[in-house]
């Protein structure tokens, strides 16, 4: 079981509970946007673990469009990964780094992923969490499967057939024992200019004795990844929000990026607390991300533009991390 957990550091996308037995959670975040942007959805599987040792397993799913949600909870002996790859089933739903097939009783159908973009990783800076992905005592971590893909298939939802062929979608996924106090994060992969993919979290991390406000936000353009991060030594310089937007600013040694969410009607998600799933968040997946990206060198503008079927979420004490 511990050689299991040590190889899945430099794998983030796979299963990290193995021997596991209480306060924990583990969860893997599928975004998926037909073509012409009128269906998105969010499909989660995952297990959960509280104090006492109680476990489950789970598939949650949110459609973005017409503001619902369902979380379909399963018996954990319904839960079987692979410890070598990123592949898993719940009861007769199963899960992969390109693909997913849902036998639910309101959807069924295969999807298929291609020309994946994954986060950059290193010996020492496994993922997105860089060198804190080595850390055995954080509340959450997480990791990025892939920042951007195309979609072929098709789903069933009720009595409705839809087609996602030449959708986008992403792929992310959190594990620990607690989703952050305090936490902002969003994502969007539909751009006026094909190609461009952009993400951005940031919360307040326990550390043991202390905290601190740590911050991760990619870009993808032209073949690219452009990284502002804690660890980079990337600047968080402004974080402000409302009831109808959130405000970022931030910078590493090149770049100046401004970010300008403006939030939609959002609908409620199960959280872990604790390793179970009883926690309550909100999540848009019909907001507009507004991005400006300028080239400090020589104060060029490499981007601007809005990226529409925004993920957003706003969570917990998030007047914590105001800047």
């Amino acid at each position: 079981m511990i050689l299991r957990r040590l190889k899945a550091i430099w794998k983030p996308e796979l299963y990290h509970g193995w021997g596991r037995r209480k306060r924990f959670f583990e969860g893997w975040y599928y975004k998926i946007v037909s073509i012409n942007q009128k269906n998105a959805f969010a499909f989660i599987p995952g297990i959960a673990m509280d104090e006492n040792g109680l476990k489950q397993a789970f598939i949650q799913v949110l459609d973005g469009k017409n503001l619902k949600s369902n979380f379909i909870k399963f018996s954990f002996d319904d839960f079987k990964a692979n410890p070598l790859k990123h592949d898993l089933s719940i009861g007769g739903n199963r899960f992969t780094l390109n693909s997913i097939e849902l036998n639910l009783s309101e959807i069924k159908g295969k999807l298929v992923f291609r020309n994946l973009i994954p986060w950059s990783k290193s010996l020492f800076s496994p993922g997105i969490m860089g060198p804190f992905s080595f850390l055995p005592f954080m509340e959450c971590y997480h990791g990025i499967l892939s920042m951007d893909h195309t979609i072929s298939g098709e789903l069933i939802v009720g009595d409705k057939k839809i087609d996602f062929e030449k959708g986008r979608g992403y792929i992310e996924k959190d594990w620990g024992y607690s989703f952050p106090l305090g936490y902002i994060w969003m994502q969007s992969n539909h751009f006026s200019k094909r190609n461009i993919s952009f993400k951005f979290s940031v919360a307040k991390i326990p550390l043991k004795s202390f905290s601190f406000i740590g911050f991760i936000a990619g870009i993808w353009i032209e073949n690219k990844l452009i990284e502002f991060t804690t660890y980079n030594f990337s600047k968080l310089k402004k974080c402000s929000v409302s009831k109808f937007e959130v405000i970022i600013e931030m910078e590493n040694g090149n770049y100046h990026l401004s970010v300008k969410a403006h939030r939609a009607e959002s609908t409620k998600l199960a959280a872990p607390i604790h390793g179970f799933m009883d926690s309550r968040i909100e999540e848009s997946m019909n907001s507009i991300i507004e991005l400006v990206l300028v080239d400090k060198k020589n104060n060029q503008t490499i981007i601007k533009d809005k990226g529409s079927s925004a993920c957003v979420e706003v969570a917990g004490k998030y007047d914590l991390l105001i800047c």
